[in-house]
């Protein structure tokens, strides 16, 4: 506060006890103090203190130094309290990277209700363990008074303004919860002299300080005789009491900044006093007639060496320089807890982190954020309104971490690395000959290629015997021939997809059951043909020899060759990797499958003339189910068919029911190879290995018997087939009679056209 004079510029400094009240004499210049707002609590001397905004700056260095991110403040209730957070709040926003949790204000004239309140409110944001504190020394014990009854020792961490400093009486007796506190105090030096002429002071020296009796009260707890304020003491003064002698005495810090705030005033007085008075002693009419605006510009100028040795020089909002101790409580095996020294401030910081200790023996720094930082793979969600808060959501299914706050989708035949901070190729399959899957169609395959061979073996060396010859052995070795293949598409479909086994894929796929059936068929419309134009004359049906039934059954299976041929015309064959068919939930477990560039509905079209031929051969053999077991072979093939109808009835669901699995590329092989190792090996069990048996192990039923002509034979079918019918239906009432032919005998495979 500015006291004016019409002689005398008299100053008071708000500073803590002892009060200094400072006189300059003999300049009688009482219109020229700038008005200041009495709400700062010091007037332009007092800024060679540092402001409030500097010691805000330090403490948002230190927070950001210790990796802090999330922190509350509390404040006394006034200017200083206040402005201080203000500043603090402000600097924060502008360094960025700081959010406040709670912002909190001792009421003036508080309770112990109040600050158990605060510590309350405090706890609802546990994360912020870093505490900003600009509060009076009492309300600094309160806190901490509050802490200790919380059962909360060493949770908070304590930044302290310059009220708290390195004191001793805001933490007395609550060591344990101050430990690891951090607080700035103004660099200050004791100044040479001033304690001989404080200590010299008494009543009868210092009368012009209208203060200085309510000191001596104050620190010597007694009371004056005239005009005393202290009605709780019973003790007089006797005035010969000596400060530091009976009373404990220390130098206030800011001691140098008062003396300092003096000497700029007087350096801004006497170059204004050169500018506008040279050569003219005292107060010329030029500043008489100066505005405040005016000194306050030679204030803001003046630079000069202080009482501490330290250069006072004002920036442009008319503060001086910052420099701040950084100290912290920290317990010592030696002296107990003390005020450790562990940094400084000069517009940059300057702090030990080697040298903190903090609560509860903790070795790292505490952490006081709002949210831990998120693990790898992970991405932060942002919490509206508060920057430093996040929930932290793991990149899911088949996405990567782009950064911090996103993910993105891998390639389609990608999959995230473990740690999820990347892409990486899907490892690629084929079905293996190892699997369990392959081992089962390989085995009966093997079986099946042995048997065959075995059969055509046998065919072979027995070629001229009447069973092989009554077979017809050109279908029959046509039809061995396709029940081989049947065998030898398994290998096919296991061995590892490229372009030329994609292309005898397509090739042999339906070529074995097409050449099985075309033959199969012509055998049966051979059959159903005689017997039908045997029951009209006794005239041969056309196309029955050898060499027209080896054409018929090419011609038959020349459209499935031209099919094929078509189809690699349309669409080449080719390799491509399907990662849709085995991407599993899990990325971990996708795989990408390496197969031939073969749909399932080309599969089924592949095969879909085979089952056309499979069809109308049952048919046939439906309608020469009635011809006679002596007369070829109509019987064996009918139940060939029948059981082949079932097998590939069971395959389409099959086939079709596991498109969805994961296991499809296993799964619809192993049904597609077993399906066509089921269909020869009924084939060839039921109409060749009766033949190989008798051959074998019964060559005297492998005889010629006499040969008859066509109408004979034609004959002794219809016959046979007259005599299976009932008496009723019989034609013109004939009697039952036997026939005289040898049942035994094989009339169609002793005919000779």
């Amino acid at each position: 506060m500015l006291i004016q004079s019409s002689k005398n510029f008299k100053f008071f400094f708000p500073c803590q006890p002892p009060y200094l009240f400072l006189k300059i004499p003999q300049i009688s210049y009482a219109s020229t103090a700038p008005e200041l707002s009495d709400d700062r609590r010091y007037d332009f001397f007092s800024r060679v203190v540092p402001p409030d905004s500097f010691q805000a700056q330090a403490m948002v260095d230190i927070i950001q130094a210790l990796n802090w991110t999330y922190v509350s403040t509390v404040a006394s209730e006034g200017s200083y309290g206040e402005k201080g957070v203000e500043a603090f709040t402000q600097l924060s926003k502008e360094a960025g990277g700081i959010c406040i949790a709670q912002s909190l204000k001792i009421p003036h004239n508080p309770k112990t209700e109040d600050y158990d309140k605060t510590i309350q409110q405090l706890l609802e944001t546990r994360n912020a363990r870093a505490i900003i504190i600009f509060a009076s020394e009492e309300d600094i014990r309160g806190v901490l008074n509050a802490t200790k009854r919380a059962n909360e020792v060493g949770h908070f961490v304590w930044i302290g303004s310059d009220s708290w400093g390195s004191k001793g009486s805001p933490i007395h007796q609550l060591e344990d919860i101050a430990v690891g506190a951090v607080t700035i105090l103004p660099k200050r030096s004791s100044i040479e002299g001033f304690d001989e002429y404080f200590m010299g002071l008494t009543l009868e020296n210092n009368r012009r300080n209208v203060w200085f009796a309510e000191f001596w009260e104050e620190n010597f707890d007694c009371r004056l005789l005239s005009g005393s304020k202290r009605e709780d003491s019973s003790r007089k003064c006797t005035g010969q009491e000596r400060i530091g002698i009976d009373s404990k005495y220390e130098q206030e810090g800011k001691v140098q900044f008062v003396i300092d705030a003096v000497y700029a005033m007087a350096h801004a007085l006497h170059n204004m006093h050169k500018d506008l008075c040279p050569n003219h002693p005292g107060v010329c009419p030029q500043m008489e007639s100066t505005d405040g605006k005016t000194l306050l510009k030679y204030i803001r100028n003046a630079s000069f060496n202080g009482s501490a040795s330290t250069s006072v020089v004002f920036n442009k909002n008319g503060d001086a320089p910052g420099r701040y101790d950084l100290f912290q409580f920290q317990l010592t095996n030696s002296s107990g807890p003390e005020y450790k020294v562990v940094g400084q401030w000069a517009d940059t910081l300057q702090l030990r982190l080697e040298e903190l200790q903090w609560p509860d023996g903790e070795q790292e720094v505490p952490i006081s954020v709002c949210s831990l930082p998120c693990k790898t793979g992970e991405r932060k969600k942002k919490v509206k309104g508060m920057p430093c808060c996040w929930i932290c959501e793991l990149c899911d299914g088949y996405q990567y971490q782009y950064d911090e706050t996103s993910c993105r989708l891998c390639a389609y035949n990608m999959r995230p690395n473990s740690n999820r901070t990347a892409c990486q190729h899907i490892p690629i399959i084929k079905l293996e000959w190892h699997s369990p899957w392959a081992v089962i169609p390989v085995f009966l395959a093997m079986l099946g290629i042995i048997a065959t061979i075995f059969v055509m073996a046998t065919f072979v060396r027995y070629n001229d015997t009447p069973i092989v010859r009554a077979s017809g052995r050109e279908l029959s070795y046509v039809l061995l021939t396709g029940i081989f293949l049947c065998y030898i598409i398994t290998f096919l479909m296991i061995a590892k997809p490229d372009i030329a086994v994609c292309a005898f894929r397509r090739i042999f796929l339906g070529l074995g059951m097409c050449i099985s059936y075309a033959a199969l068929l012509t055998k049966t419309n051979r059959i159903y043909r005689i017997f039908e134009q045997g029951k009209q004359t006794v005239t041969a049906p056309r196309f029955i020899s050898p060499t027209s039934q080896i054409a018929i059954t090419s011609s038959l299976i020349s459209v499935q060759l031209l099919g094929v041929l078509v189809w690699f015309a349309v669409d080449p064959p080719n390799t491509i990797v399907d990662y849709d068919e085995q991407k599993t939930i899990n990325p971990m477990l996708a795989r990408g499958v390496l197969k031939c560039d073969i749909t399932d509905l080309q599969i089924i079209c592949s095969l879909g003339y085979s089952i056309l031929l499979m069809v109308t051969c049952t048919i046939y053999a439906i309608k020469t189910r009635d011809v006679p077991e002596d007369f070829n072979e109509a019987k064996p093939i009918g139940f060939t068919m029948y059981t082949t109808c079932i097998v590939w009835l069971a395959f389409i669901p099959i086939f079709f029911g596991t498109a969805q699995s994961a296991e499809k590329l296993y799964i619809q092989t192993t049904t597609l190879t077993v399906s066509m190792n089921l269909s020869a090996s009924v084939a060839l069990g039921m109409l060749y290995m009766p033949k190989v048996y008798i051959i074998i192990f019964h060559p005297e039923l492998n005889v010629q018997k006499r040969k008859r002509s066509f109408k004979a034979v034609v004959t002794a079918a219809t016959m046979s087939s007259r005599l299976s019918q009932k008496p009723s239906e019989r034609p013109n009432g004939e009697a039952k009679t036997e026939l005289c032919e040898n049942p035994a005998a094989d009339p169609m495979s002793e005919y000779t056209p």
